[in-house]
């Protein structure tokens, strides 16, 4: 179990950044129990890191956190960086996502350049002897509730706006001690367990081809801008 609790380069949850955090936060209190801690830690990674798009995948916990936003890869990142720092084992499981439940938070360009199987993560906690998947960190909840309802019908379930789901009435994303998911219904490829994000992001990125990486970060602040409007409802 000792792995699951390693700080890597990317979970650099010794930062200053972080241990401050964590401090400001009390996540490391005695009186919290382990399901607490996740709680807690869950629910600030997914409401207050808005649901946004990042320089890239394999990007550092304290620059997540500095951003105030992410997507599936880097709040994963962060999520892992923050339980490790508290003493809360945790792994990454890596995946391949059909791009079509990107629609509407991705468009033009930067959809086109999108590959048609994108690289996907969620982290993994180990609770209660076994392993929980905490995928519904990626979405929060004033962007939700702007966007389910717009979400299209497609193979028996519902994609669209950064989600994928089967059912998108019965969404629910507070953590419960059970798992939570929200991307999941588009998966298309199972990558296998990884005990470090490093080690996933070394063999598995979106952002490897420099040229669609250039594009990408002269248009992404536009995208977290329209992003921002749909949550405001506007």
């Amino acid at each position: 179990m000792k792995k699951y609790l390693e700080s890597t380069k990317l979970l650099d949850f010794h930062s200053s950044e972080i241990q401050e955090l964590i401090r400001d936060k009390k996540w490391s209190e005695f009186e919290l129990n382990d399901e607490e801690k996740i709680a807690t830690v869950y629910d600030f990674v997914r409401n207050d890191i808005k649901f946004g798009y990042n320089r890239g995948d394999d990007i550092p916990a304290s620059e997540v956190l500095k951003d105030g936003y992410g997507q599936c890869n880097t709040k994963s990142i962060l999520l892992m960086a923050l339980l490790r720092g508290i003493g809360i084992p945790c792994r990454i499981h890596g995946f391949f996502i059909d791009k079509k439940m990107q629609k509407g938070a991705l468009t033009g360009i930067i959809y086109r350049l999108a590959p048609r199987d994108i690289v996907h993560a969620w982290t993994e906690v180990y609770f209660n002897n076994k392993w929980l998947t905490l995928e519904g960190v990626i979405i929060d909840d004033k962007y939700l509730y702007q966007v389910r309802d717009k979400l299209s019908k497609y193979n028996d379930g519902y994609i669209g706006f950064g989600i994928s789901v089967q059912d998108k009435e019965k969404i629910s994303l507070c953590w419960n001690g059970n798992s939570t998911y929200i991307q999941s219904y588009s998966i298309t490829k199972d990558l296998g367990l990884f005990h470090s994000p490093d080690d996933f992001f070394n063999e598995y990125n979106n952002t490897k081809n420099k040229f669609k990486k250039a594009i990408f970060n002269m248009l992404r602040k536009r995208i977290n801008k329209k992003l921002d409007t749909i949550r405001r409802g506007t």
